[in-house]
């Protein structure tokens, strides 16, 4: 598809059938007719999710009614005050409801069972209160066939502590705030923007003391810096509770419980509704591709069997990850996910979803051994698990039709094919993907190609290598290269001199001055070149000088590197204030001039043995010179419009720790000409 009709081609595209394309899944082959051969496998799955659909209609009222499984199971409370808890055991022959508001009775609370699986208790209003405490502790106690009784914390519990003075096992609590204390919203929700600038943050390490940081204290310090910075999403990171802080979030013990570690859900909801009416838009890092394998506190084995809400035997286990995985072919399982999307939607008001692990969703292999080649027969057979396709299909079916401002991105290396297309059309609804070669391919050049022999047109390509028709968020690294064990791309830079020359004091040395250039130009040319969305994990804006490592045994518990050191900006003394102020000078540029939603650039120079790219975007001339040692005065370019133009951003100004070698007000000029050439001889 050519790049300049991009849009108005999506947007045609985008009606379905409605515009007389087939609805059976195929749509998505006029945008992409290398898929014809696979016309049957993309009607197999849009006919799967269509099938869900039907069924859920005729047996639930549809998806709606069914995705608000909250309000009927886990515990609620009504208007009377009285309790009503419902759980899905199937394999318990008896469930008994117990806490500290029956002193830990595992008798004097049963629960009935229905013919589906579903326990269920009443707990009457006592004088007009509820029957159970704001913040007590509870669980379910259950009897299996062969009469062992085992305990549990609810499936649905929405909040739950961990006291590690005592034990690592998380207490399930019944979260019922008096109405005095309850967070009411104040702001509605920002639309969708146009350009997602998006700023990729962790709660806990969002502070440069040693410890874990709160919700309170990134409502009152982090909103306003990203706002300086102007970014327009943010993305957090594990919230969904967890029971490993070094997890990263990624081994999820409790689906519906923000976490405690940070502080209470009213706080959650308090920083939520600041950052919208900050104009901010708010997703939430949701991780449905897998699930912790605790028993105690989690859903491993609730019922007593290793198949409740998962696969059973090896199926049912991720290899790499030592966790259990979800059977999307249940239609409890589906429940219990899609009303999971809806309750952090409505609950918590977030904007949408970062899903992490599509790529292990979509692959009976989980990508494992698997390296991508692009080979369309890699999307297609008996590799995909078309149960999780299907999943996805319904939940972006369902979110988009619910809530049409938000946002769903997809984090999948494999380039699965339509992921960001309309159900409508076969596609599985993302609205963005993962640029995941992008920071691939720089860490590769930093640590393998001297700067002064990178490739330009190796660059380029990777930069504007995506699928047309499927928007894409671009990034240079993220949580995954801040890692322990990796390098931030400043570290790979500047390892050398980072702690000896970073301050304005000191000389500014050959290492630290090519660094910051490069730091500020990979930057600038992968959010022009390469997406129609830009990521940046918090604090790598400024070139964060060290890795991140949650306390965990093997660095003694340290929070030496789980944290986020934001005072290096405002030192004066030291240049991260440089990188971090042209990191907000670009995403401000970006605001005022789009390029992000405008159609993917054309580039019209990649001169390597200048080191020099040159491309048009938006109306904006960009023009990269990755020259290690010369500069190009009176350098003659082709553009496409004719005029007269003007430094709108510049790496190389004072205010971002350059030189001045470029004077901001020189006035540039088109000189249109035109030569006919021919050999001498026919004169």
């Amino acid at each position: 598809m050519d790049a300049t009709n991009e849009n108005s081609e999506n947007s045609v595209l985008g009606q379905g059938a409605a515009n007389g394309l087939p609805n059976d899944g195929t749509g998505v082959i006029k945008m992409d007719p290398w898929l014809s051969p696979f016309k049957e496998e993309l009607k197999k799955r849009y006919s799967k999710a269509q099938d869900w659909i039907k069924k859920i209609d005729e047996t639930e009222g549809g998806l709606d009614k069914f995705s608000r499984g909250f309000e009927k199971f886990g515990i609620n409370v009504d208007s009377q005050n009285n309790i009503t808890y419902r759980e899905w055991a199937p394999n318990a022959t008896q469930a008994f409801f117990i806490g500290d508001f029956n002193d830990w009775s595992r008798e004097s609370h049963p629960m009935k069972k229905d013919p589906f699986g579903v326990f269920e208790v009443v707990l009457p209003a006592v004088n007009g209160e509820p029957a159970i405490k704001h913040n007590s502790k509870i669980k379910i106690s259950m009897v299996l066939p062969s009469g062992e009784r085992i305990e549990r914390i609810p499936a649905w519990i929405t909040y739950v502590t961990q006291d590690l003075h005592i034990s690592p096992v998380y207490d399930g609590r019944f979260w019922n705030p008096p109405k005095a204390e309850r967070y009411v919203f104040k702001n509605p929700r920002p639309k969708k923007p146009e350009s997602a600038r998006v700023y990729e943050a962790h709660i806990g390490i969002s502070s440069p003391e040693l410890r874990v940081s709160t919700y309170k204290e990134f409502t009152l310090n982090m909103l306003p810096r990203i706002q300086h910075l102007g970014y327009n999403v943010i993305q957090l990171m594990a919230i969904m509770e967890h029971a490993y802080y070094a997890s990263f979030g990624y081994q999820i013990n409790s689906f519906f419980a923000a976490s405690s570690r940070y502080g209470s859900p009213e706080e959650l909801k308090e920083l939520i509704d600041t950052a919208h009416g900050m104009g901010i838009v708010v997703l939430l890092d949701v991780v449905h591709s897998h699930a912790s394998k605790n028993v105690l506190d989690g859903l491993n084995e609730f019922d007593g069997t290793d198949s409740c809400y998962f696969h059973g035997g090896p199926k049912g286990k991720h290899e790499l990850w030592d966790s259990r995985l979800f059977n999307y072919g249940s239609h409890e399982v589906l429940r219990f996910l899609l009303s999971n999307l809806r309750f952090w939607m409505d609950e918590y008001m977030f904007d949408g979803f970062r899903f992490d692990g599509v790529t292990s969703m979509l692959y009976t292999h989980h990508g494992i051994g698997t390296g991508f080649c692009g080979g369309y027969h890699e999307y297609f057979g008996p590799g995909v698990d078309e149960e999780a396709v299907a999943y996805l299909m319904i939940a972006n079916e369902l979110l988009h039709d619910l809530y049409p401002e938000m946002i769903t991105i997809a984090e999948d290396v494999s380039g699965m094919p339509a992921l960001c297309v309309n159900l409508s059309l076969g596609g599985i609804g993302f609205d963005y993907r993962l640029a995941m070669a992008i920071p691939d391919m720089w860490i590769k050049i930093l640590k393998e190609v001297k700067d002064d022999n990178w490739d330009m047109a190796n660059i380029c390509f990777t930069l504007t290598n995506r699928r047309h028709g499927e928007k894409t968020i671009a990034y240079c690294e993220s949580h995954d290269q801040a890692l322990v064990g990796d390098k931030s791309i400043m570290m790979h830079l500047c390892d050398a001199e980072m702690y000896t020359n970073m301050s304005t004091l000191t000389a500014f040395t050959p290492v630290i001055e090519r660094g910051m250039a490069l730091h500020k130009m990979i930057r600038l040319i992968t959010h022009a070149l390469g997406g129609e969305g830009y990521l940046n994990f918090e604090g790598n804006e400024f070139g964060h000088p060290e890795w991140l490592d949650f306390p965990r045994a093997g660095n003694d518990n340290s929070f030496w590197y789980a944290r986020r050191q934001f005072n290096l900006t405002a030192d004066d003394l030291l240049r991260y204030k440089f990188l971090n102020e042209f990191d907000s000078g670009m995403q401000h540029a970006e605001q005022k001039y789009g390029w992000l939603h405008s159609p993917q650039a054309y580039i019209s120079l990649k001169n390597e043995a200048d080191k020099v790219i040159v491309f048009e975007r938006a109306g904006l001339v960009w023009v990269f010179n990755f020259h290690p040692t010369k500069s190009y005065p009176d350098y003659r370019i082709g553009i496409e419009q004719e005029g007269t133009y003007r430094v709108v951003l510049n790496t190389d100004t004072k205010a971002y720790g350059g030189f001045e070698r470029i004077d901001a007000g020189t006035r540039f000029f088109t000189t249109p000409t035109a030569i006919v050439l021919a050999l001498e001889s026919t004169l």
